[in-house]
């Protein structure tokens, strides 16, 4: 029997493209008023948090992806390791000099993702979210302009031994490792944490109040941009993107599995994340979670937006349409 669990769907960010380019202006950058709110978005504590309680171990766990070569396929120019699709990842290594390379992973839900191979001649790691079943992975070079050749495909199957590992481990849209900078603030933040709730809520917190909108860099970002967390923890700025990563890195390292999630508000592209907490069952596009009295909020937004005027934006979350999950 399927295990309850409940995802706690986070309105995060605004996107132009497939996560590849600055988004909309973040405004103001002062953290909004929401001192009136509970949970999340304020300062009370939700009635999950059990203040009386043990604190929470918040010993870091960062799931590290290996290319072992126990299971490869390839040509000349691309490697596939598949040593550990139980494990929920794949890693691609791509060694030719081709500037533009694209890796297309057909996932068995229907689901096709397009990501870009940036690092040449380094493995690369990416999550099968699709769950159990057959991928097909292509890996096309740039012909011209937007014509491109297929220079590898390969067709494997995967059984995930836990559903939560691809929204744990790293990958190349969440990349982390056990000595970022990242890992140890997370693991300060949760130090008071008596639940994973309270870990969620302080790192939401923390974004709001320590990350402003860089307008800047928005306007230049080039296409296929990768986010850095500790450059975005240590410059105390970034894109949409920038935020996303950030936080889904916080609470992976803290063993919350978080998925980040892409796609339409009305005809605005958007992402938000989700983050699992043992509970009652799946719930997703959750906004406001009324039978605990708290609320999470897109921290983009509720670093520049009034309360009132955030909640009115988002709605219900009946008007957001999911795509993609990395």
């Amino acid at each position: 029997m399927r295990k309850k669990t409940i995802f706690y769907s986070v309105l995060l960010l605004v996107l132009c493209s497939v996560l590849s380019c600055g988004c909309g202006s973040g405004g103001d950058s002062k953290a909004a008023d929401n001192s009136g709110k509970r949970g999340i978005g304020g300062s009370k504590k939700d009635k999950n948090s059990e203040d009386s309680g043990p604190l929470r171990d918040n010993t870091p766990n960062v799931l590290v992806p290996a290319a072992d070569g126990t299971v490869t396929y390839g040509a000349d120019l691309v490697t596939i390791d598949a040593s550990h699709t139980d494990q929920g990842y794949v890693m691609i290594q791509y060694r030719g000099s081709n500037p533009k390379v694209k890796l297309q992973i057909a996932s068995p839900n229907g689901i096709t993702y397009t990501y870009l191979l940036s690092k040449g001649g380094q493995f690369e790691t990416f999550p099968l979210a699709g769950g159990n079943g057959a991928y097909s992975l292509t890996v096309l070079e740039n012909v011209e302009g937007d014509m491109y050749t297929i220079a590898f495909s390969q067709d494997i199957d995967a059984a995930i031994s836990d559903e939560f590992l691809p929204f744990l481990y790293p990958n190349q849209y969440v990349n982390f490792t056990p000595e970022a900078q990242t890992v140890s603030k997370a693991k300060d933040l949760a130090s008071k944490a008596h639940s994973d709730l309270d870990v969620v809520r302080e790192i939401y917190h923390y974004v709001i109040k320590n990350v402003t909108y860089d307008d800047a860099k928005a306007e230049s970002v080039a296409y296929g941009y990768l986010p850095n967390v500790d450059d975005t923890l240590k410059s105390g700025k970034g894109i949409c993107f920038d935020y996303a990563a950030l936080m889904s890195a916080m609470l992976r390292s803290q063993r919350i599995p978080t998925k980040l999630e892409v796609g339409y508000a009305g005809e605005v592209y958007h992402a938000w994340i989700s983050v699992y907490l043992t509970g009652t069952g799946w719930i997703d596009d959750i906004i406001e979670f009324d039978g605990q009295s708290w609320s999470l909020m897109d921290p983009t937004f509720a670093a520049s937006s009034s309360s009132s005027g955030l909640k009115k934006y988002i709605g219900d979350g009946s008007n957001y349409v999911l795509k993609y999950s990395y």
